[in-house]
């Protein structure tokens, strides 16, 4: 996202005495002006090259809109789904007039897909967004970062490195702990199924039949449709199922393992719940009370940021942003519109 250059316009009083007024810093014109933009083209759309350890390689963005002062930049979830589950923000974003970006993290669907698993780490996801911020022209006054699921994960590990470019942040849908989050599985979620369900899946991830079509009849019934998303799998959005379609094993399982009730990958042993407290802006944690995720974490999350506020989906699950979308899009925009006024 790039500055939007303003206009400056000096106006001079028509009398030969009068003495010309002060040259003033004009607002743009409207919500959908492109005035000034590199972007028009492609209809917002821009590759962005990032800089990696092995080489170079280009991530895919796309603006929506035009607001100087509130620019979201989201990070989707996985690793390795994509920004199209996001677009559920059109039908609220605009009308707020909230700039966002949808962006492909490398190795998603829309962008650059290397093959080397050795790129596939927290720390590198980190400075990838770095460089995204940089080349969208992103700064302090008005750089809001939204991260769901593994985004939520990768918002606050940016957070912790380079808060100092950030205006605000939503830590969407995530919990800070992916032991607790294995623990709050083991000890809630998974007693909750029927037991029989229990066994046969558990069952096929002893024997790595991660695959086999029966685990995912069994938990499509007995898990997404309770935790991840609460609607009947052919009611599903277009976007979702997109998202679903184009993930990228080869980024996910490294990263989150194979199982769909745990981590067992590189993020395995991943905590940050006693950093939260470092990070000083303004910072809004989203929680749902049918997520994978655990509510009640996630509350406390809200509690340890310093300027930390909570956002609870009574009826949403871990894509609140579908199953409880009023409150999720009008919780976001509210915290939003609040830290612009300094509220």
């Amino acid at each position: 996202m790039r500055h939007l250059a303003f206009l400056a316009a000096a106006s001079l009083v028509g009398a030969a005495c009068a003495k010309p007024e002060p040259a003033t810093t004009a607002a743009p014109s409207g919500y959908h002006d492109n005035t000034g933009r590199d972007d028009v083209l492609a209809g917002g759309v821009k590759m962005i090259p990032i800089t990696t350890p092995k080489g170079t390689f280009k991530v895919w963005t796309k603006r929506v809109g035009n607001n100087p002062r509130i620019k979201v930049l989201l990070l989707h979830g996985g690793p390795g789904f994509t920004h199209e589950y996001f677009e559920a923000a059109d039908s609220y974003f605009p009308g707020a007039e909230v700039e966002y970006y949808y962006y492909d993290q490398l190795g998603s669907y829309y962008s650059d897909q290397p093959a080397d698993t050795s790129l596939v780490n927290l720390d590198r996801f980190v400075e990838e967004v770095e460089q995204v911020r940089q080349a969208l022209g992103l700064g302090k006054d008005n750089f809001y970062l939204l991260g769901h699921s593994w985004g939520g994960m990768l918002a606050i590990e940016y957070a912790l490195k380079y808060q100092e470019h950030i205006k605000g942040l939503i830590i969407s849908n995530m919990m800070a702990s992916i032991p607790a989050y294995v623990e709050y599985a083991e000890n809630v979620l998974m007693p909750a199924m029927d037991p029989k369900v229990l066994a046969e899946v558990k069952a096929l991830e002893a024997k790595k039949e991660y695959q086999n079509p029966r685990y995912m009849e069994l938990l499509i019934p007995h898990h997404y449709q309770l935790h991840v998303l609460r609607m009947p799998p052919d009611q599903w959005p277009d976007p979702m199922n997109r998202a679903m379609k184009h993930m990228n094993p080869n980024v996910y399982i490294p990263m989150q393992g194979p199982s769909e009730l745990g981590a067992s990958g590189k993020l395995a042993k991943w905590d940050r719940t006693a950093d939260l407290g470092k990070i000083a802006v303004p910072t809004l944690v989203i929680g749902a009370i049918h997520d994978t995720m655990d509510p009640k974490h996630m509350k406390w999350m809200s509690e340890q940021f310093p300027k930390g506020r909570y956002l609870e989906c009574p009826n949403g699950s871990h894509m609140s942003l579908y199953d409880d979308q009023q409150t999720f899009f009008s919780g976001v925009i509210q915290f939003l519109k609040d830290v612009d006024a300094g509220r």
